[in-house]
């Protein structure tokens, strides 16, 4: 089995391999633009991963996994839209680049492109994909909205934003794992086990993104530190110190996540104090160790030998290895 670093490497090189050069170019351009931007790209990687882990032909598993990042990249140009993002992956965002329609009709291509990849397989595996990426889309969408009706929420309880999370960002881990069992043709058991793991490490993931955005180094975080706080997000930081506070300090952080200031540097010190003195900092490492430890868990009910438990561990690890 490949290591994590030549998975990578593979997925690097198929993307760099995939034309779109098709017209009408400003409907294709802008497609290629945002693939080619690369990322972490974790969601193709985990897919090859997971086929190799049921002892299939990772190769097979390429059109299921340039699916899962086509779809990926097509929800963040709406998500760039929705937000009026300037900048994506330190470029402009498609909207900024061309306009808001080409953006809006370019990632409806792209929804589209992600169906036709599956065509590549047998019927019984094209209709699993389908139906998992068909249940994992629209869950996308849900967990979207959700996180645009909390910004004008002031009651969102912790079980409602792990439930945002979960759908935002965790479950599209999950089906790019399961997506490369149902390629392996393992167990359902396997499939379910892996999706599971992945889900766990979704949610730890997002979790440790909000840790770090108040708290990461801003060298190494790769976003500016605080921009959550500024924005007036409600992280599970945030849940957790006005579950937690005294009634002064929960005061005041309401009062601090209701207000836009020209300068926000005490605004976000004021917050990330009353984190730390309110024990919600610490409530969130716990969370996140708990997730992990939670996908770690299934690793142990999974049908694999020791050596794929350890390189599945290991890419949790690295994923998790952030500077917390």
């Amino acid at each position: 089995m490949l290591s994590l670093q030549q998975f990578q490497e593979v997925v690097k090189n198929h993307f760099e391999n995939t034309n779109l050069d098709k017209e009408p170019k400003n409907l294709y351009a802008p497609i290629s633009y945002i693939l080619e931007l690369g990322g972490k790209r974790i969601r193709p990687v985990l897919t090859l991963m997971s086929t190799a882990v049921f002892d299939g032909d990772y190769k097979q598993a390429l059109p299921a996994a340039t699916a899962i990042e086509v779809f990926h990249n097509f929800s963040l140009i709406h998500d760039d839209i929705m937000d009026d993002a300037p900048l994506r992956r330190g470029k402009p965002t498609v909207h900024e680049k061309w306009n808001v329609n080409t953006g809006i009709l370019s990632g409806d291509a792209m929804l589209i492109l992600a169906y036709q990849y599956f065509e590549n397989y047998k019927p019984e595996i094209f209709q699993k994909l389908a139906k998992l990426f068909s249940k994992t889309a629209l869950e996308v969408c849900e967990g979207q909205q959700y996180d645009v009706d909390f910004e004008t929420r002031t009651n969102v309880t912790i079980p409602e934003y792990l439930k945002m999370i979960e759908y935002k960002t965790a479950v599209l881990l999950g089906a790019a794992m399961k997506m490369g069992a149902i390629v392996a043709e393992t167990s359902e058991e396997n499939g379910n086990l892996i999706y599971d793991f992945g889900l766990n490490l979704g949610i730890a993931f997002q979790l440790q993104d909000d840790y770090l955005d108040a708290f990461g180094n801003p060298e190494t975080f790769g976003k500016q530190v605080g921009g959550d706080i500024i924005e007036n997000k409600k992280t599970y930081l945030f849940l957790k110190a006005m579950e937690f506070a005294t009634a002064n300090d929960k005061q005041q952080l309401a009062h601090l996540f209701s207000i836009q200031l020209a300068d926000n540097v005490e605004k976000i010190e004021a917050a990330k104090k009353i984190f730390v003195e309110s024990g919600a900092s610490e409530a969130t490492k716990k969370a996140i160790a708990n997730y992990t430890l939670k996908a770690f868990e299934t690793l142990e009910k999974m049908a694999i030998d020791g050596e794929k438990k350890a390189i599945l561990k290991a890419f949790g690890e690295n994923l998790m290895g952030r500077n917390v």
